[in-house]
């Protein structure tokens, strides 16, 4: 935990240097979202996490009636829509450092009540800071900045390989038996690997800034550099999805040429 959490802190920072007083209504990918509405979307679930592990039956409580109402993240963000840009900034700081520091405390396997299935702490702090990155990659898209990648994105690629299998549901097809053998190069040099250690049919192999990429579908496969083995592997690329909720409508081929 008190790596994930340093690795979480680290990312909400190289985030945060991304706003300026500028940015807050420019357009971003996603669709009629603009940099405000990406830092409230986190700002917004910050705040739910910590109700969610300092209150966790009064957060089911409100989970299920959220869920009964339908829960629309587009409402979410319409709600903040008024709100100056440095009170947005004022928001995120102060909701990511009250959740940091109640998942600082918890046992990695401590469970978590979410909108979806349970999450391990140690589960449910990844897939905090994979929205963060992931978001993050929309505000700097929506700025036209790039990032230096860190050796962060081993979380990231950690999340979407364990995320295969929901892949594969939220689009309506059975889940495959064949395991699929990931190697991703880091960006300080080293060598990320999951699934089979030898003989494996299916493969992906490539940077993991690009496969952490297509499995948050802030980039279309047809755009980036890996190199896939296989009919399995191939498919789940094709549809991979690191984040719960309906398929999203990921990135046109060539919108970032």
């Amino acid at each position: 935990m008190d790596e994930l959490i340093a690795d979480l802190r680290d990312e909400s920072g190289d985030l945060e240097r991304l706003l300026g007083p500028g940015a807050w209504d420019v357009p971003t990918p996603a669709e009629n979202w603009t940099v405000r509405d990406q830092i409230t979307h986190l700002a917004w679930f910050d705040d739910a996490a910590v109700r969610a592990v300092t209150t966790p039956e009064a957060f089911r409580a409100e989970v299920k009636d959220m869920i009964a109402e339908g829960l629309d993240t587009e409402l979410i963000a319409e709600e903040w829509r008024a709100m100056p840009g440095e009170e947005v900034v004022t928001w995120f700081r102060a909701a990511r450092r009250r959740m940091t520091e109640v998942l600082a405390g918890l046992d990695p396997k401590a469970r978590i009540p979410w909108y979806g299935p349970d999450m391990g702490a140690a589960s449910f702090t990844t897939a905090r800071l994979m929205e963060t990155w992931a978001h993050g990659q929309d505000v700097a898209d929506g700025l036209g900045i790039g990032r230096e990648p860190s050796d962060r994105l081993r979380h990231i690629a950690q999340i979407g390989v364990r995320a295969l299998p929901w892949s594969f549901v939220v689009h309506g097809r059975p889940v495959p038996a064949t395991p699929v053998r990931v190697e991703l190069t880091l960006p300080a040099g080293g060598l990320w690997t999951a699934g089979p250690p030898q003989g494996a049919a299916d493969v992906v192999r490539g940077p993991a800034l690009d496969f952490c990429l297509v499995v948050t579908q802030r980039r279309h496969p047809a755009d980036v550099n890996l190199t896939v083995s296989g009919p399995v592997a191939g498919e789940w690329v094709e549809i991979a999805q690191a984040f719960a909720g309906p398929s999203g409508a990921g990135r046109r081929p060539g919108q970032f040429a």
